[in-house]
Parts: structure tokens; C-alpha cells; sequence
């Protein structure tokens, strides 16, 4: 087995409102496992956008297949979730002809899957096993209201079953729904200001039920209450752009910075190898905001990332990223 090892670093600069933890001296914190996943000969993944880790530590990748940003006629055929045991090896493949374009995904406490996509503008709940349990929001029609969405990122389930979704692309907002599906209210508008959003990329609770959401074009990460109540953010040079965050098992916040290449557009025609080198990195937060560990670059070697576009952990601590541009999930294997 062929280990990287990776060197936890701390960022000199940052915004007044998240640090660096001047007291995180870890050296070789994570390391970038080769062998993960273990996919047959010929197998590729497209766009991976999401990742999720089950209770027994199984990593759901979600990707999309053949497919990129811009959809083609119909759902993408091939299965789009792929489910990743502990020897790294696909135990099953769920979502065939269910998704047109593949974005974040999620587990409940029961091991049920949630599973966004941006162009259906739809919340999909599927059973572990792929069984379609429950839609929220109208296939392909956008909206602002307790049955529609404009460009859906992400969500994110209670220990209770009801969920949050953030709806980011045009609507910039974060609903909270039922168990059921039954819309409860909302908050969040276009803006700046605390609770306004520029893109909610990215959405996860912790075990006192709080909100975290990735601000993306806001470049920041905004707090709540369970109820929307504004707590507090995070921003400044030493976090970047957050797209996906994560409260892991163990209490800490993961986010994946993206960088900033995406705001100039040009990618829609560029190849990635004339892509200009930019930032892409995992940091590792305490719930005060405080970076305690930062790991990973931009590029396309083992340990860095193009589009690190979502982030979940394990049991264990082990740290498993989507990447869109760079087509791919990665291991990080906490020492």
C-alpha cells in the first residue's frame, strides 16, 4: 500500500473572525491513501460533487457519470451513487435514470441517502438500498416557495428527520422542511448582511442542532440556530471560499475550500490542463470558528484537488473529498 503524507499547515492571514489555532503544532496529519477507491479496470468516474460516510463507515460517492455542468436530454442512464466499503472496493451502484445533474449528497441516522440535483431543482430521499422514498420540489420548474426550488445545493437531516436545504443558485435561501416533506419556513434573501446569502453552497448541523452554511460567493461560513436565528461567521484568507462543510463524528467542522477560479466563468470552455493554478484545500475547525488543520493544493497529483467541491468524515477521522474538475474522490487517512 502506497501512502502520501501530508503536512498539516496553518495560514498566516486571516479575517479577525477565523484564525488559524496558534496551538496546532500537528505535523503529518493526514495522508492521501493510492488505493482509494479501488475501481475495476476501465471504470472512471465523471464530476464527482458529492460524498457522504454511513454509519458503518461505508463513503457514498456521487458523481456524474458522462455527464458535465450542462445536462443533456434526459436523466443520466448510468448509475450515479456509488457505494464504497471498507476495502475501498464498490459494494453496489444505485441512481441510474433518477438525476440530471448530480450535487450534493447526504445520510440520515437511518442510513437513508439524500441526494440534491441543481437542474431538477429537487431533494431526493432514497432508502439504503436506493428505494425512492420521498421528492420535495417540482421536476424542472423553478420556484420560491414551500414545494419549489431554484437551483438546489445541498441538505442536511436532523436526528429528528426533518432537514434543511440549501437553495442556492437563484433563490438564496435555506428552507427547512418535516420529516415528511412539509415545508416550515425559511430564511435568507440575496445579500451581504448577516443571514442574506450569495450562493449557500453547502449546509450541516452539529449535535446541538445549529446551522452551518457555506456562504460561497460571500466567501464565508454563516452560523444559526435551528430556528434561522443568525449566531455568528467565518471569513478571511486563512479559510478562502467555502463550498462543502461537514460537522464530522468527532465534533469538528470540515470545509472544503474550492478557491475562486470559478467566479471568472472561463471554465466553461477551458480544458483543466490550461487552468491557472488557484487554491484547493480541506480545513479542520473547532465550532468556534478556529482553523486547526489545513491540508491539500491545487493541481491534479495525489493529495491535491481542482474543485474540492464536498467533504465527509469518518468514525475514524479519515477525511474523503469530491472533486469536480479533477473527476475524482480522494481518501485522506488520518494518522
Amino acid at each position: 500500500m502506497r501512502w502520501t503524507t501530508l503536512v498539516a499547515v496553518a495560514a498566516s492571514t486571516a479575517g479577525a473572525a477565523c484564525l488559524p489555532d496558534a496551538r496546532s503544532q500537528l505535523v503529518n496529519a493526514y495522508q492521501v491513501d493510492h488505493t482509494w477507491p479501488r475501481l475495476a479496470p476501465g471504470y472512471r468516474l465523471g464530476e464527482t460533487a458529492g460524498v457522504a460516510v454511513t454509519s458503518r463507515d461505508e463513503v457514498l460517492i456521487f458523481h456524474r457519470a458522462d455527464r458535465t455542468w450542462i445536462p443533456g436530454e434526459g436523466p443520466i442512464e448510468r448509475p450515479t451513487i456509488l457505494r464504497i466499503g471498507a476495502d475501498g472496493a464498490i459494494m453496489d451502484s444505485l441512481g441510474a435514470g433518477l438525476f440530471l445533474n448530480p450535487h450534493a449528497i447526504a445520510v440520515d441516522h437511518d442510513d437513508n441517502i439524500w441526494a440534491t440535483d441543481n437542474n431538477l431543482h429537487q431533494v431526493f430521499k432514497l432508502s439504503p438500498t436506493g428505494e425512492l422514498l420521498l421528492v420535495v420540489g417540482e421536476a424542472g420548474v423553478r420556484g420560491e416557495d414551500g414545494r419549489h426550488f431554484n437551483g438546489v445545493t445541498d441538505v442536511a437531516v436532523a436526528r429528528d428527520g426533518s432537514f434543511y436545504v440549501s437553495d442556492g443558485y437563484g433563490n438564496n435561501r435555506v428552507a427547512k422542511f418535516s420529516p415528511t416533506g412539509e415545508f416550515l419556513f425559511s430564511w435568507g434573501e440575496q445579500g451581504a448582511g448577516p443571514g442574506q446569502f450569495r450562493l449557500p453552497h453547502g449546509i450541516t448541523l452539529d449535535a446541538q442542532g445549529r446551522v452551518y452554511v457555506a456562504d460561497r460567493s460571500n466567501v464565508r461560513i454563516q452560523v444559526f440556530e435551528a430556528d434561522g436565528t443568525y449566531i455568528t461567521e467565518w471569513s478571511g484568507e486563512a479559510l478562502g471560499r467555502p463550498w462543502g462543510v461537514e460537522v464530522g463524528p468527532d465534533g469538528f467542522l470540515y470545509v472544503a475550500d474550492g478557491g475562486d477560479y470559478w467566479s471568472t466563468r472561463h471554465y466553461q470552455s477551458a480544458r483543466p490542463d490550461t487552468l491557472p493554478l488557484d487554491r484547493s484545500r480541506i480545513h479542520r475547525l473547532d465550532l468556534n470558528g478556529r482553523i486547526l488543520d489545513t491540508f491539500g493544493s491545487y493541481g491534479r497529483l495525489a493529495g491535491q484537488m481542482i474543485w474540492a467541491h464536498d467533504v465527509a468524515v469518518d468514525r475514524r477521522g479519515n477525511v474523503f473529498v469530491g472533486d469536480i474538475r479533477g473527476m475524482r474522490a480522494q481518501k485522506f487517512a488520518r494518522r
